[in-house]
């Protein structure tokens, strides 16, 4: 597994530089023919200018569209609208899937209403769903005109869902068969698909209410007698099924639990209403991961690197104004004790250590709290039991490490009593860490917020300003 991810991961940059090798070997011949004077020059540019934009358009012909969707990503702004440029027509809906939400505005931008339209009519019903944000609401009706009832009954089902529920997440393309019918008769209905709906690893067996009765394996299928009736054969027993309302965080754990491929959508009546597949599942885990790093840094949303500077300071000044304020009361904590600091100078080289190491611990907290929020495992009777856990891991790892940096203040001061004050600074700021990391994410859970956001920021603060106070207050006390 790690194998082949590394491999495709290669690829994916093998094929990045091929590109902005011809990118950069297309302005390079350009500006030498234009430089150089010579007869037909225009002609002679002209022939070099197209033979190399043809060495590059070959290269996008080649790609998946995932794989143009990351050079995209990784491209300055010049370079990815002249590659998006290039593109084929009939990759541009399943590319715009593909690419960030902020890239996928800057290609937007670069397309006209007609481009846009004919990109989205490419798409399936759900994947149209997943676009019609970002689309112009003039073009997402029209786009909807040109369909037909029941895709435009799908499109506005999945619209209709939160985000972060399983309803946005389901896919409409699936095979369903009645129990009554033999094997060979699905058989035959399966040959008049041009191809099966992707990651198909089962049908999903429906009466005539199109209610779930089973679900039949491809295996089955394959290795049973052709004449055997569906309803002999099929599961009915353990089938994992979701509702449109289903947490989406939820169905991600359900697939990585029972190792599942897919898996029936259904309504409060049974009936079978759309699927869930992995390909769903690993969008989703990975844009949530990808949401998480970014709020734990404080980041309201994911950002085109490449955006303009004006766009980035939006996204950025949030929180680092909030951390401006923190930062200004931790300073504030350091001048209430400067006469202290003054006297003992070595107060001043020490008490970073105590901030930082109380930083560290409660941002290794915060995340296995956070983590465990999203996979579930955090239930409101078991806070106290992870409290005390926390704060049990707080002590040791305080008594023992406050220990070591006590004895080297020890050592390089000849100060036992600064030492034991170290010791003691040490353990209650993680004690201090412990605390913050486990019921800052609980809280803001408790409000309906993301637990993740900016949790990184309010631990540094609380563990800076904590520690210095804790610290200078018992150097203060005991040393002076």
């Amino acid at each position: 597994m790690t194998e082949s991810k590394t491999v495709e991961a290669d690829d994916t940059h093998r094929h990045l530089r091929d590109v902005e090798r011809l990118l950069t070997r297309l302005r390079l011949v350009d500006t030498l023919v234009h430089r150089q004077q010579m007869p037909h020059q225009a002609l002679v540019e002209n022939i070099t200018h197209r033979q190399n934009l043809g060495r590059l358009r070959r290269k996008l012909d080649q790609l998946h569209p995932a794989d143009i969707a990351c050079i995209l990503e990784a491209l300055p702004l010049d370079d990815r609208l002249f590659v998006w440029d290039l593109v084929k027509s009939d990759k541009d809906g399943d590319i715009l899937l593909e690419v960030s939400d902020a890239v996928r505005s800057t290609l937007l931008d670069r397309m006209d209403p007609e481009e846009i339209r004919a990109a989205a009519e490419t798409l399936d019903a759900d994947e149209l769903a997943d676009l019609a944000p970002d689309l112009p609401p003039e073009i997402m009706q029209d786009v909807l005109a040109s369909l037909d009832q029941e895709e435009q009954e799908q499109v506005r089902a999945a619209m209709s869902y939160p985000e972060g529920t399983v309803g946005a997440l389901m896919d409409f393309d699936m095979v369903a068969v009645r129990e009554d019918v033999t094997l060979e008769v699905v058989l035959r209905y399966l040959r008049r698909f041009d191809a099966l709906p992707d990651h198909t690893d089962k049908i999903f067996v429906i009466d005539r209410e199109e209610r779930l009765r089973g679900v039949l394996t491809l295996e089955t299928l394959l290795i049973t007698d052709p004449e055997t009736e569906v309803g002999a054969v099929m599961q009915t027993k353990q089938i994992i099924s979701f509702s449109p309302d289903d947490r989406a965080d939820a169905a991600a754990n359900a697939f990585e639990r029972y190792d599942l491929v897919s898996a029936p959508v259904i309504d409060s009546g049974r009936s079978v209403i759309g699927r869930l597949t992995v390909a769903e599942m690993v969008d989703h885990i990975r844009e949530e991961s990808e949401a998480e790093i970014l709020s734990n840094a404080g980041l309201r949303e994911e950002e085109d690197i490449f955006a303009p500077v004006i766009r980035s300071v939006k996204n950025r000044w949030a929180w680092l104004a909030i951390n401006l304020v923190t930062a200004f009361v931790a300073s504030r904590v350091i001048d209430l004790f400067e006469g202290s600091i003054e006297k003992l100078v070595a107060l001043a080289a020490l008490m970073p250590i105590v901030a930082g190491i109380g930083g560290n611990a409660g941002n290794q907290t915060i995340t296995m709290i956070v983590r465990a929020i999203a996979m579930g495992q955090v239930q409101p009777s078991a806070v106290w039991r992870l409290l005390r856990k926390e704060l049990g891991v707080a002590v040791i790892n305080g008594v023992v490490w406050g220990g070591v940096i006590g004895v080297l203040a020890w050592l390089l001061y000849d100060n036992a009593e600064l030492g034991m004050v170290m010791t003691a600074a040490m353990t209650l700021n993680l004690l201090l860490a412990a605390t913050a990391g486990v019921l800052i994410p609980l809280i803001r859970q408790r409000f309906g917020r993301d637990p993740a956001l900016g949790s990184s920021v309010m631990i540094t603060a609380l563990t800076d300003s904590g520690g210095f106070f804790i610290f200078l207050g018992l150097a203060t006390l005991f040393l002076l």
